[in-house]
């Protein structure tokens, strides 16, 4: 007897759920959230597993590898599809989530998802710490800029050098400012030391990957966006074609068609939402600042036909396209097309 295996992974245990190939339940259980445990208690089942399905999140990938590594073969399902599927059901448990994960990995009707490498959730977190100093940094400044502006106390347009300057100048002679400023000041001067010392890093580790060196040929692509990708892509060849990149990247427009209805509206926003983010801020920067080529040249003449937001929505879909090509072919961006030299955008 086949046994479909679904788990709803949460942060202390996980529910089980084991369904034979008719969609009768053989057990049901709960079960710690920790690899070795899941392992445990796989292989003392009596039944012969055809399947294990876990709805991707925050522990899946560990819990992913950790079965990986014991010699099974789990799966993991896309969350999207998985939440849509689930919404259906009048009663909503842990119990019910891992029957309805075993009954779509019993009919086949799931996406799966990449399981990322250890190296590329490595550099997805050290992105992410970036990312999250330099929002708290933006945050505690236009926080004190609030609490100034309660006393008419405008900061104005300074750079970041000249902001410290500027708001002590402001409080001078205050006390009770003085003391709110210094200590948001010296929160302020600390997270700009760590933001530096990880874009140092980031900027390290793009120098020493060939992929990222390869990538950063192309205008507008830095040393963020090229590791971005390489992070979120992490395997190249597990796309079919490089077109597939901007449907999974969620660039693609949205589709709604019945009968005489046919509606294309925004685009998906499936996927990483942060490769999203930097394709189109690699694109503006080619379209508005990066030197001539064929891309840009491509997209402004999109832009003349189509508008300028979707020419940049169409031009990030595309680098993702060719930053794929690239990884794959293991060349360098050209700036001109088949020998062609690159058209006027005038």
């Amino acid at each position: 007897m086949k046994a479909f295996i679904g788990i709803d992974v949460s942060l202390a245990s996980s529910a089980f759920c084991i369904l034979d190939e008719h969609g009768q339940i053989l057990k049901r259980a709960q079960v710690a959230s920790e690899p070795e445990a899941f392992v445990a208690f796989l292989g003392g089942l009596p039944w012969s597993i055809a399947a294990i399905g876990l709805e991707a999140g925050p522990l899946s990938q560990w819990l992913h590898h950790g079965l990986a590594a014991a010699g099974f073969d789990p799966v993991l399902m896309e969350t999207r599809q998985v939440k849509a599927v689930l919404k259906a059901m009048p009663v909503k448990t842990d119990r019910r989530d891992a029957e309805g994960i075993a009954q779509l990995l019993r009919i086949c009707w799931f996406r799966p998802v990449h399981c990322k490498s250890v190296s590329a959730q490595e550099l997805r977190a050290l992105l992410g710490a970036r990312r999250s100093v330099q929002k708290a940094l933006l945050d505690i400044e236009q926080s004190l800029r609030g609490v100034l502006r309660n006393f008419g106390l405008k900061v104005g347009r300074v750079g970041r050098s000249q902001y410290e300057a500027r708001v002590r100048e402001l409080v001078q002679g205050n006390d009770m400012l003085e003391a709110a400023a210094t200590a948001i000041l010296s929160a302020r001067t600390a997270l700009r030391r760590d933001l530096a010392a990880l874009e140092h890093r980031l900027r390290d580790l793009a120098r020493q990957d060939e992929v990222c060196r390869r990538m950063m040929t192309m205008p507008g692509v830095g040393a963020l966006v090229a590791l971005t990708v390489r992070a979120a892509i992490d395997d190249p060849a597990r796309f079919r074609s490089s077109r597939d990149v901007g449907p999974w990247a969620g660039l693609t427009p949205r589709r709604d068609q019945s009968g005489e209805r046919d509606v294309m509206s925004h685009i998906t926003k499936a996927g990483d939402a942060t490769l999203r983010t930097v394709l189109f801020n690699a694109a503006t920067v080619m379209m508005y600042r990066a030197r001539p080529c064929w891309l840009k040249a491509w997209s402004l003449q999109v832009a003349r036909r189509r508008g300028q937001k979707r020419a940049t929505v169409a031009l990030a879909r595309r680098i993702g396209v060719v930053l794929h090509r690239m990884w794959m072919d293991g060349t360098d961006f050209r700036m001109t097309r088949d020998g062609e030299a690159v058209a006027a955008w005038r």
